[in-house]
């Protein structure tokens, strides 16, 4: 598969109040996020021109960015119209939005008060996260790292250094043959798949991870509404390893995986079935709604 290199495309990028041409939005490489993590970002995507609970995100980028320690220097609805002013000024309709901040280059050392925080938003083309053939389901390896425990790390804040076990768990488990792999909390009780969220269906409800150590993530929370509208029964608590296997379907939610079922988990296998499917046709029609109706539906 031919890749386009992120550094080299066409369009448009925000960057702390102006507008850049992609290929000039450089950052020097003594900056401190790339040398400490000290980043934090969203993922969203737009759908028939409008931004899927774009508030949602930004208030998330916004306290992510004080659970590092810094403010990022713009208003929400600040953040929210740079957002739709890339959309735009790209020309996108259906496109992933990428909002990131971080520390500059003004001190490079673990105390770096003094730094500059930087906001940066671009966007692109990106269908769903498993391509178009979803309902034939992924396949999950078991992973060997396991999510931190929340008075080891910032665990609420979509911070870029809490990715890093993410990406060593998925190449390990696309080296053994799988899409993506599952990781377990620190105490052994099941957390997500790499950059989503689980759910499984056990006698008639869905059930899925408290996110004590994990973000609550936003596609999560809608999954869950869209179920209770439907009037399944959705829990919230501990799960362990071995319960799984008493699943009959097994779904991930995220902003880039949708809502995307799961075919099998190590050596587990599940089948794809009628409520995953019922719940990718709410969830494909909610985003399509104008942000007015959807705040409509989640009041």
């Amino acid at each position: 598969m031919s890749l386009i290199p992120f550094d080299d495309r066409d369009g448009m990028i925000w960057w702390d109040g102006a507008l850049r041409p992609w290929r000039e939005a450089n950052l020097h490489v003594l900056s401190h996020g790339l040398h400490y993590a000290s980043a934090v970002f969203e993922g969203e995507r737009a759908y028939a021109g409008n931004i899927f609970r774009l508030r949602d995100h930004t208030n998330r980028l916004i306290q992510s960015g004080k659970l590092l320690g810094f403010d990022i220097p713009y208003t929400a609805d600040e953040i929210d119209a740079a957002c739709n002013q890339v959309l735009e000024v790209n020309g996108f309709t259906d496109a992933y939005i990428r909002p990131l901040a971080w520390r500059g280059s003004e001190q490079l050392s673990v105390s770096a008060q003094q730094t500059k925080i930087h906001l940066a938003i671009a966007a692109w083309a990106w269908p769903n996260l498993f391509g178009a053939d979803r309902m034939k389901g992924v396949t999950l390896g078991m992973a060997k790292w396991r999510r931190p425990d929340p008075r080891t790390a910032p665990t609420a804040s979509k911070a870029a250094g809490l990715y890093m076990i993410g990406t060593l768990s998925k190449h390990a488990a696309e080296a053994e043959g799988f899409n993506d792999a599952l990781m377990l909390t620190l105490d052994g009780h099941v957390a997500e798949a790499t950059g989503a969220n689980i759910f499984f269906l056990i006698d008639g409800a869905l059930h899925t991870p408290t996110p004590d150590s994990f973000l609550d993530g936003i596609t999560r929370r809608t999954v869950m509404a869209l179920a209770r509208a439907r009037q399944i029964p959705v829990h919230e608590r501990l799960i362990m390893p071995e319960e799984m296997a008493q699943a009959t379907e097994v779904f991930l939610a995220g902003t880039a995986a949708e809502v995307t079922p799961v075919r099998q988990i190590g050596d587990l296998h599940f089948t794809p079935g009628a409520l995953t499917r019922t719940l990718i046709d709410d969830y494909d029609a909610l985003v399509r709604m104008s942000p007015a109706e959807v705040a409509k539906r989640a009041a």
